[in-house]
């Protein structure tokens, strides 16, 4: 009964349009701070090593190396002072959390960028690449 309730409470603070990323995602997280009467927009770069929790309790952790010194943050994902989560590159990770990377130096660091597999592409130019390496095939065998 009283997860029912607690569910209704927190679904009024809920977000209604939440950012698609995932962990290994290299993202920027634009941040509201209030400082005194002025409010001005950070933005942490960084990669995405973990996701957890459910509900308003999910955050995300962002890592990024600043002075050869690694820093972490904690965002809690339906935060009203978190603006907007861009992802700029996807990386390929085949974990859930990404913990080795404190770890890892320098390129190290690096993950392999996801590819886009966009099903079937109807490339002009490709067709037109392979239209024209069989005409020089039909070519050849005529020619011998």
């Amino acid at each position: 009964m009283t997860n029912k309730i607690l569910e209704q409470v927190e679904s009024a603070h809920l977000k209604k349009d939440v950012p698609q990323f995932a962990v290994g995602d290299t993202v920027d997280v634009h941040t509201r701070i209030v400082e005194g009467e002025k409010e001005r927009i950070q933005v942490f770069s960084g990669t995405v090593i973990m996701k957890k929790g459910r509900g308003i309790n999910e955050t995300f952790t962002v890592r990024r190396i600043v002075n050869n010194e690694g820093v972490e943050r904690i965002f809690p994902l339906h935060s009203p002072f978190i603006t907007k989560v861009v992802a700029k590159r996807g990386g390929e990770t085949r974990r859930a959390k990404l913990f080795y990377l404190r770890d890892r130096v320098g390129k190290a660091v690096r993950l392999v960028e996801k590819r886009k597999t966009g099903g079937k592409k109807d490339d002009g130019a490709a067709s037109e690449g392979a239209a024209a390496r069989a005409q020089k095939r039909e070519l050849a065998a005529s020619a011998t």
